[in-house]
C-alpha cells in the first residue's frame, strides 16, 4: 500500500518579502506549515543577513522553479567604505582598512566595466561545493578557500544615492550565479579602497517584483482569518511569458499522458512568432509554448513540426 503524503494538495507561488536574519530554508517551512502543503521549494537562496523578494513555490508550482531561479535578479545594496571583511558582508570579521572614500563621480565611472559578460570569483563564504564540501563550512573551519573565476552577466549597474561618505546604495540587474558581496568587494579594489556589503535586497526575480511580496507577518494574519490562499499566485506564474496554447479537455488529457497533440498550422505559425531565445539550465526553451485548459495549466511543451510534446505535466488538481 503506498504511503499517504503529508499535507494538503497546495500549487501556486507565494512572493515572500524574506526578513532579516532567516535563512532562506527556514523561511519555506514557515510558509509550508501556513498553508500546511505537501510540497515546498525557493527561486534562489538570499542569504540571511538579506531581505527582500524570496518566491516560494508550493505543490505543482514547484515543476516551474527553474524558469524563476534561472531568470533576471535586481538587487538593492549598500557598501559600507573604510572596511572589509572575510565574508564581504556585515557578519564578517573585519580583514582590512582604509581612509579612502570613493566619490559618486569615481564610483559611477567605474560601473560601466562591470556591466556584460564578466569574471568573476564567488566568496569563499559561499555554498559552492570543494571536493564534495561547502565552501563557507571550509572557510569557517579557517582553511584557505580558493574558488575559480567564472563568467556571470550583469545586464545594468547604477548608483542609486550616497547617503554618507561611508555610504553607497547601488542597484544591479544581474544572471543567475552572480554574487553582489564579490562585486563589491571588486569594486572596491578598482576604487583602491576597502568596502563590504552593509545591506543587501532583492526587488526582482524572473517575472516577479517585489511591489507583489507579502510578509511573514502578513501571510500569519490571512491564515487567522482562514483567507492565506488569497496570496496564492498560479502554479504557472513563474512561466507566465511563455506563449499560450489553449487546449480542449481531451488534448489535455492526452498531454497529461506525455503524448504529442497536432497544432493546426496558423495556431503553430502565430505560436512561433511569439517565441523568445530562453535557456532553462541546459534546455533550450526557445520552442517551449505553455498549454492551458481553460485556466488550468496542462504542460509545458516543444512546438516543433505541428506539434506540441509535452516536458513538464501538471497533475489536475
Amino acid at each position: 500500500m503506498a504511503r499517504r503524503k503529508k499535507g494538503d494538495p497546495v500549487d501556486g507561488w507565494i512572493l515572500l518579502d524574506k526578513p532579516a536574519e532567516m535563512t532562506s530554508t527556514q523561511a519555506v517551512s514557515a510558509v509550508r506549515r501556513i498553508f500546511n502543503a505537501r510540497k515546498a521549494g525557493h527561486a534562489g537562496t538570499l542569504d540571511p543577513l538579506a531581505t527582500g523578494l524570496l518566491p516560494i513555490a508550493l505543490g505543482e508550482a514547484t515543476k516551474t522553479v527553474p524558469f524563476a531561479q534561472d531568470g533576471t535578479k535586481t538587487y538593492r545594496f549598500t557598501i559600507r567604505w573604510g572596511v572589509s571583511t572575510d565574508t564581504l558582508d556585515a557578519e564578517g570579521e573585519e580583514i582590512a582598512t582604509s581612509d579612502v572614500r570613493p566619490s559618486p563621480g569615481d564610483i559611477e565611472a567605474a560601473l560601466p566595466a562591470f556591466v556584460g559578460e564578466v569574471e568573476q570569483i564567488p566568496p569563499a563564504f559561499s555554498a559552492i561545493r570543494v571536493d564534495g564540501e561547502r565552501a563557507y563550512d571550509l572557510a569557517r573551519a579557517g582553511e584557505t578557500v580558493e574558488l575559480s573565476a567564472r563568467k556571470v552577466r550583469i545586464d545594468a549597474l547604477t548608483l542609486v544615492s550616497t547617503p554618507s561618505a561611508d555610504l553607497s546604495v547601488l542597484e544591479m540587474v544581474c544572471g543567475k550565479g552572480t554574487y553582489v558581496r564579490s562585486l563589491a568587494r571588486d569594486l572596491a579594489a578598482v576604487l583602491g579602497a576597502e568596502g563590504h556589503v552593509a545591506a543587501l535586497r532583492r526587488i526582482g526575480v524572473g517575472p516577479f517584483a517585489i511591489e507583489d511580496a507579502i510578509t511573514l507577518a502578513d501571510l500569519n494574519a490571512l491564515k487567522d482569518e482562514g483567507r492565506q490562499g488569497e496570496a496564492l499566485r498560479p502554479l504557472h506564474a513563474a512561466a507566465s511569458d511563455l506563449p499560450v496554447l489553449d487546449v480542449t479537455p481531451d488534448q489535455a488529457a492526452f498531454l497529461r499522458q506525455g503524448r504529442a497533440i497536432v497544432v493546426p498550422p496558423r495556431r503553430a505559425d502565430a505560436l512561433r512568432a511569439l517565441r523568445q531565445e530562453r535557456w532553462i539550465g541546459d534546455r533550450d526553451c526557445s520552442r517551449s509554448v505553455l498549454a492551458l485548459d481553460g485556466e488550468e495549466p496542462v504542460a509545458i511543451g516543444d512546438l516543433q513540426a505541428g506539434k506540441l510534446s509535452p516536458w513538464r505535466v501538471f497533475v489536475s488538481a
